[in-house]
């Protein structure tokens, strides 16, 4: 495979930041948190949106869906949602005297999974087979969903009654997990003087196609990776999974994520290579949902991201190439 030429780099930079300033109608003063939205779309994973109620969750995932010309679905994770009300369910056709598959929800280019942490876990296991293999399995036949295939989950992260901590499976499916928070003062002020626009996320129009996401994510894929970066990655990774405070460290899924999310990180950036820098700025939205503290940890109030940021600090990153 041919790395990415350097004029190719500059393209994908330049439809990047197109890509990111239609999704930014819907949110503003967000940019950071849209880019790493668009990235990972582009870097064919899932992302996990948790934060408290009002800030725009939804409507960050339902502006992406908006910018791409494709299909959508929005699932509305409740506790009485059942594995057949997202995969679908075979129907009996008293005419044909056989059995048809009815599709659900989750047979869409972005799924919005809104509120996730609110099903049940069997509700929630549906969504790991699809999310991982890209395919469903309903009564042993195997339906593959659209390329490409993203699932947007929200969850909030404040309220815990009458939900359900999500699974250290399916949490490591998720390729990036970010948040949004508060906007500024003079941000602020600008959602207010638009107050009688209801729904900001209504207002973004296509910009891109399915099949050109899939071009551009296979166009990423060339980015060269000099062999010190991914040592550098797999050092971070050992490292987490040596810290005292750490039960469960970053995986080699989770290192997969973060060479994939850098690729796309350097592309947006018009760079054909990348470099640690890139790594670094993705390690809190790549690894920070995938360390998981022990309870002793937890109860002196120590926090996944301190951990990262110590690690960060202690490993070298590489000062010249290896090859």
């Amino acid at each position: 495979m041919e790395t990415m030429t350097q004029q190719q780099a500059a393209w994908f930079g330049e439809t990047f930041a197109k890509l990111v300033a239609n999704v930014e109608q819907a949110v503003l003063g967000k940019r950071r948190a849209v880019a790493l939205t668009v990235a990972c779309m582009l870097a064919e994973g899932h992302l996990l949106l948790e934060d408290v109620p009002g800030t725009g969750k939804t409507s960050l995932a339902r502006a992406l869906a908006n910018t791409v010309h494709g299909s959508n679905s929005r699932i509305q994770f409740t506790p009485d949602l059942l594995p057949s009300d997202v995969t679908g369910v075979n129907i009996f056709d008293q005419r044909s005297h056989s059995f048809e598959f009815h599709k659900g929800p989750i047979f869409a280019t972005i799924v919005l999974a809104d509120e996730i942490n609110r099903a049940s876990p069997k509700t929630q296991s549906a969504l790991l087979e699809v999310m991982e293999e890209q395919k469903v399995t309903v009564d042993g036949v195997r339906y593959p969903v659209p390329t490409p295939f993203m699932v947007v989950a929200t969850q909030n992260n404040i309220e815990q009654a009458g939900t359900y901590q999500l699974p250290e499976a399916q949490l490591d499916r998720f390729l990036m997990r970010t948040t949004l928070g508060y906007p500024d003062h003079e941000t602020s002020v600008s959602i207010l003087a638009d107050a009688s626009v209801r729904d900001r996320a209504a207002i973004v129009e296509p910009l891109i196609t399915a099949g050109a996401v899939s071009e551009m994510a296979a166009l990423a894929a060339t980015v060269h990776v000099d062999q010190g970066v991914l040592a550098y990655v797999s050092r971070l990774a050992e490292e987490t999974r040596r810290a005292p405070e750490v039960r469960l460290g970053v995986s080699i899924r989770g290192c997969l994520a973060a060479v994939r999310g850098s690729k796309v990180w350097a592309a947006s950036q018009g760079r054909n290579y990348v470099i640690p820098d890139d790594v670094r700025d993705l390690l809190e939205p790549v690894f920070g949902h995938r360390v998981l503290l022990d309870p002793e940890a937890e109860f002196t109030g120590t926090r996944p991201l301190e951990v990262l940021a110590r690690i960060a600090g202690e490993v070298q990153p590489p000062m010249e190439r290896v090859g």
